[in-house]
């Protein structure tokens, strides 16, 4: 009699799923629980949360419990939100604007956001290392190289940094 082997998938075998976990493979209509909405879109479930707050557009059905279930369109709606926010440069003050002069809709034709809609985030402050300077045993000041190498590589990064903004404009 010969015994037949079957092989089971190890899950460190799997590239697309934490160990462990099985990757969902429910419909695209398919009703989502929060956590399988924040790995899919690859949010903190705290955000998602914060966001049904600030966001009453997204309005997942609550189950006994306090369960959510995100419907398709709630899932498409938080990927948008968080393509505005996360890469597009929007605050959350720009994004409830957009959803209420759009009548709550986020279409893909929304530009990157200008600068008064990053909230004044635009400008890289030139940040100062205030350190006080170290002393010697003989009580004279003396200068941490490794601050000032520091401060150094910051300056060429900022300027850096500016030319791709000038580029960019």
């Amino acid at each position: 009699m010969s015994e037949v082997a079957t092989i089971e998938p190890n899950s460190a075998d799997r590239t697309d799923a934490e160990p462990g976990r099985a990757k969902s493979k429910k419909s695209a209509t398919a009703f989502r629980t929060i956590s399988e909405t924040a790995d899919e879109l690859h949010i903190p479930q705290h955000v998602l949360r914060f966001w049904e707050a600030r966001f009453p557009q997204v309005r997942p059905i609550k189950k006994s419990g306090g369960r959510r279930y995100y419907r398709p369109e709630d899932v498409a709606l938080l990927r948008r939100i968080a393509d505005l926010l996360y890469t597009q440069g929007y605050t959350v003050k720009g994004v409830q604007r957009l959803l209420r002069e759009r009548g709550g809709a986020l279409t893909a034709d929304i530009p990157p956001a200008d600068e008064a809609e990053m909230g004044g985030q635009a400008e890289l402050p030139m940040l100062e290392l205030e350190t006080a300077p170290r002393r010697n045993t003989r009580g004279r000041a003396r200068v941490d190289p490794e601050v000032e190498r520091l401060r150094a590589a910051l300056a060429e990064t900022l300027a850096e940094l500016e030319r791709l903004r000038a580029l960019l404009r």
